[in-house]
């Protein structure tokens, strides 16, 4: 297993970071059950890998009680990152990042995950209602307590990273190492100025999302209403507003054409286009962790040829193209040229 570092940190993580939001049957698009949780847990950490990621509002936190049981008696095997932000009760202080809402989420994530520290706790999202100030003074004292090693975000734009950056380095708090933003073939947007930003301020890249919910890895075809149990039905079905629009956009004839593509490479090379779809978020400059979502062991394994299939230049070059789009503007410092392409 070939670890990457984690931004500017000492931290090791396995390319591959499994991604838990499917652990449980209610509360969100959670649709693995506890003994499939476990199994998939155990061959992961069997196989080498150490990062595992989860979120308090996963499955209305069953994600973190069955990741907790799972990882019983393997904590110092894994590297455990999970998020707050999200609504956690319908108060008007159980959401955000106000220094009540972390202090309270915090507590109930060690609380449910059955440990006493968090080796990775992230930023959901960029709370517009919170000064940065609070949150990151805030985190510090949680790393000045040892209830947390290192710190993250998710979903911030460019201007955000730096704004968390200055705001870190003013005040002499710990600082942000990585960020969780969506990457695929059919959301390229982070090339413009959010990679550019993580490069220049020293944070790594958990990605989410590799394979568009499932669109690129030929799960989905045009003009079929996704089955009720899919991942895209799950979605289509919610009462979220913002999870209908995801999985809408998905399924337009972009995303679609650009899963031929994968197809027709994936043929060419004896492989799946799971495989394929991973492979090209893996080699892409700037991204050190990439997230994968299994609901069994044969999704597990499928989602893991991933990370041991190297692209050749020329279907690099052919899904570079295919999957362009004219919001993926002013690249500056990372190429999408295959020439500069790394696997950092």
């Amino acid at each position: 297993m070939e670890y990457q570092t984690l931004g500017h940190s000492g931290l090791k993580v396995s390319p591959a970071c499994l991604g838990t939001m499917n652990f449980g049957t209610t509360g969100g698009v959670g649709s693995c059950d506890e003994p499939d949780a476990r199994r998939i847990v155990d061959t992961f950490l069997e196989l080498g890998h150490n990062f595992v990621d989860t979120a308090d509002a996963y499955t209305g936190g069953q994600s973190e009680e069955i990741l907790g049981r799972a990882i019983s008696g393997k904590r110092p095997l894994v590297v455990l990152a999970t998020k707050a932000y999200l609504p956690t009760g319908p108060g008007p202080n159980d959401r955000g990042l106000s220094r009540v809402h972390l202090t309270r989420a915090l507590e109930a994530s060690l609380r449910r995950l059955g440990t006493d520290y968090i080796d990775l706790y992230l930023c959901h999202q960029w709370d517009p209602h919170t000064p940065i100030e609070e949150t990151l003074a805030t985190l510090d004292g949680f790393v000045r307590a040892g209830k947390v090693r290192y710190l993250g975000c998710s979903n911030f734009t460019a201007s955000q990273i730096v704004e968390s950056r200055w705001a870190a380095e003013r005040l002499g708090l710990t600082p942000f190492i990585v960020l969780q933003p969506q990457y695929s073939m059919a959301a390229r947007a982070i090339e413009a100025e959010i990679l550019p930003a993580c490069e220049r301020h020293g944070l790594g890249t958990m990605i989410w999302s590799p394979l568009a919910g499932g669109v690129l890895a030929g799960r989905y075809a045009r003009h079929a209403v996704p089955a009720a149990d899919s991942r895209m039905g799950r979605l289509l079905a919610s009462p979220v507003p913002m999870a209908r629009a995801w999985a809408e956009g998905l399924l337009k004839d972009r995303t679609l054409h650009i899963a031929d593509e994968v197809g027709k490479v994936a043929a060419e090379l004896g492989t799946t286009s799971t495989a394929v779809a991973l492979a090209w978020v893996r080699q892409r400059p700037g991204v050190t962790s990439v997230i994968i979502g299994p609901r069994n062991l044969d999704q597990l394994h499928g989602n893991l040829a991933g990370f041991t299939l190297d692209l050749p230049p020329d279907a690099i070059d052919r899904l570079d193209e295919i999957s362009w789009s004219p919001d993926i503007t002013a690249v500056t410092g990372m190429s999408l040229g295959r020439h500069q392409q790394s696997h950092s």
